[in-house]
């Protein structure tokens, strides 16, 4: 019964990003349709963020997927299209940001954290290694060592 509870809500909360699209924003011409759906999939929601134009509900969504297909309709190659909403909303509305230099440190950053975080991990395995943990005995823990053990003690003259 759980179990088929726990799928009903899967499938529900699986196909609610459909719902996103109005039937009324659908263009008429299939293949232009699927250029809108393709570039709205690139595109961030300013309100929601981590979602695509394409899965948001949000008005600013909205109007955002009508501008795509303004723009598909009057002509607009895709880069067009993507270039005119980054010139309006800035370079945050891309999902994937475009690899330029202003971005080099966002696409770099990762590479370089793992880097300095295997070299750190190197240095400190190779610092522990060979060292004596702890001090070593005193005389008087050394005597008392060895009448627990039931040896003799050692020369303490040395």
């Amino acid at each position: 019964m759980i179990r088929r509870l726990l799928l009903i809500v899967v499938l529900l909360l699986s196909a609610s990003p459909v719902f996103a699209v109005n039937p009324d924003e659908v263009l008429g011409d299939p293949a232009l349709e699927a250029r809108a759906r393709a570039l709205s999939a690139q595109l961030r929601c300013m309100v929601c963020q981590n979602q695509s134009i394409d899965d948001s509900n949000a008005e600013l969504a909205k109007d955002l997927r009508l501008l795509v297909r303004e723009r598909i309709t009057d002509g607009d190659s895709d880069e067009a299209v993507i270039s005119y909403v980054v010139s309006r909303y800035g370079e945050f509305v891309l999902l994937n940001p475009r690899f330029e230099t202003k971005t080099l440190i966002l696409w770099g950053a990762p590479i370089v954290l793992l880097l300095a975080g295997g070299a750190a991990m190197v240095i400190a395995a190779r610092r522990r290694t060979g060292k004596a943990t702890g001090k070593p005995l005193t005389e008087a823990e050394e005597a008392r060592l060895a009448t627990i053990l039931g040896e003799t003690a050692p020369d303490l003259d040395r």
